[in-house]
């Protein structure tokens, strides 16, 4: 390797903060420690640390929380050592497209439920496109923890 180089190898690992005594200047983000393939569940076994610059998850759209990955499902191949962006996961689907699912529609001490055919796949707190079985309106309502729709305010 030519001094020039050397040089700027060096450099640039300094201005990256892995220099020695950067801990200071570095902050642990998670990173997959395999590859994981779109459509994985993400859990604990699958992640582990990288050291980065200081502001990395700052100023990048980054996860920065092991915690807010795990129970996650991959939308992308996530390499390992590599930073996970927040666009390459989701939340896994509750309803699929094509399925029957209770709808809930609630206002004051009013409470309708209907059977509906989901038009769209989605996680929880998704609004997606359903049709009432009975009348075949098409609606938008939110996808809830338990697999129900929610129709309106509530």
């Amino acid at each position: 390797m030519t001094r020039i180089a050397a040089a700027f190898v060096l450099a640039l690992v300094a201005a990256l903060g892995f220099a020695s005594g950067a801990s200071a200047q570095s902050e642990e983000l998670p990173v997959a420690a395999v590859t994981i393939y779109p459509g994985d569940i993400i859990d604990e076994s699958v992640l582990t640390t990288g050291r980065f610059p200081a502001g990395t998850a700052a100023n990048y759209p980054v996860v920065a929380d092991m915690q807010a990955l795990v129970g996650r499902i991959a939308r992308r191949t996530l390499l390992p050592g590599r930073l996970i962006v927040r666009n390459t996961i989701a939340e896994p689907e509750l309803i699929s497209r094509g399925t029957i699912v209770p709808a809930l529609y609630s206002n004051g001490g009013l409470l309708i439920t209907a059977s509906v055919l989901a038009l769209q796949s989605g996680g929880r707190d998704a609004a997606i496109q359903v049709r009432n079985i009975d009348s075949g309106k098409v609606i938008v309502g939110t996808i809830q923890a338990d697999g129900s729709v929610r129709i309106g305010d509530r």
